[in-house]
């Protein structure tokens, strides 16, 4: 390393941030963990899903799966798992250049693979609504059934330095939780119109148990209530993203169901733990290795290929599983945090993420 390296690793060792993930993150991970430990040894009861059910046809057609933040780590993993599962695999991610590479990579390791790879920014409103436009025309062109199976939002960031995206939302906030509301706002009903069950799964994380309390507000959503902030309280942030994606995914669930009791729409939320890839990025180099090294000598530290594995037993869990959170393979299920089970909050929280919504879709001009 060289000596600008060693300074910025040297000031973010001395950074708030640093010991929150450090301490507070890695105790979360192992509080999580143990309360798996305590399920299994005082049989405590607890939900558990195998084995997965394999995913139904539509007509000897495909059915069809969208995997945002495909390009690497679990996207990647997810996508290929997937392929292999016999779906349709639609690829959505940023990089035109990573989304040909991973495409590339289905249909090497299965000859009969289908994928689709679609460029969209999850920050970018209009960029998510640009896809919905070509995806309903690639449907049309395909011939397929106007409908989606399997929809899962994975799509995160990890930034270190502040930025706002061109609708002034938070570059985290709008990434990891904005954006997969949107989304999935907007594909509701090619969700609601699927022939067989369908499902939305939402990819949260145990970072999530450290937010303490929250005001839902349009400022808290949007990110601009961290806008004050000094010094840009990344973790922090990424820490609410999360917790939002989890409320939303448990209000998901009470909203479907209130509508139609007999829907066929599904919601989890999964965690698949510590898992070496990328989003730290944006770290000093020997920071990340840092961690990823005090992870693997804990034996918490897991490969893509590993933390899938939490990813596709919410995908296969059987169709009247919804409104649970996956956590640490095999089927597995955990409480969350007891903040993200107050149902007040998620209301407000559904309330002012369809109010925020709105008004993307008017300053975008995308009405109908």
């Amino acid at each position: 390393m060289d000596a600008q390296e060693w300074k910025d690793a040297f000031g973010f060792i001395c950074s708030v941030e640093f010991w929150r993930m450090g301490v507070l993150w890695t105790l979360s991970l192992i509080y999580s963990y143990l309360q798996l430990f305590r399920q299994t040894l005082f049989s405590i009861k607890s939900k558990t899903y195998s084995p997965r059910c394999s995913p139904s046809s539509i007509a000897t057609k495909r059915p069809i799966c969208i995997v945002t933040g495909a390009t690497s780590g679990l996207g990647a993993a997810a996508a290929c798992a997937l392929s292999r599962e016999g779906y349709y695999v639609v690829l959505v991610g940023r990089s035109v250049d990573l989304l040909s590479k991973i495409a590339s990579d289905i249909k090497e390791q299965s000859g009969d693979a289908c994928v689709k790879a679609f460029q969209v920014d999850l920050s970018s409103f209009k960029s998510i609504w640009n896809f919905k436009r070509e995806f309903q025309h690639w449907l049309s062109d395909m011939n397929m059934h106007c409908s989606v199976q399997l929809l899962i939002n994975n799509a995160g960031i990890l930034a270190t330095r502040r930025r706002v995206t061109t609708e002034g939302c938070d570059k985290i906030m709008a990434t990891n939780y904005v954006g997969a509301f949107c989304l999935t706002k907007i594909l509701l009903p090619l969700l609601q119109n699927s022939p067989i069950p369908s499902r939305v799964v939402n990819v949260t994380s145990f970072t999530h148990r450290n937010v303490s309390s929250m005001k839902i507000n349009k400022e808290t959503i949007s990110g601009k209530c961290f806008s004050g902030s000094r010094i840009y309280p990344f973790a922090h942030v990424y820490e609410y993203s999360k917790l939002c994606l989890l409320l939303f995914s448990y209000e998901l669930h009470r909203q479907v169901k209130l509508v139609e009791q007999s829907s066929q729409v599904s919601v989890i939320a999964v965690d698949p733990g510590a898992v070496k890839t990328n989003i730290m990025r944006e770290l000093p180099k020997c920071i990340s290795q840092l961690a990823f090294f005090t992870l693997r000598l804990l034996g918490l530290l897991q490969s893509s290929e590993e933390g899938v594995c939490s990813i596709l037993d919410a995908a296969f869990a059987p169709p009247e599983i919804s409104g649970v959170y996956f956590f640490g393979g095999n089927g597995r299920t955990l409480k969350s945090s007891p903040l993200s089970y107050n149902s007040k909050l998620a209301k407000d929280l559904w309330e002012a993420s369809s109010d925020l919504f709105i008004e993307l879709q008017l300053a975008s001009g995308h009405t109908t």
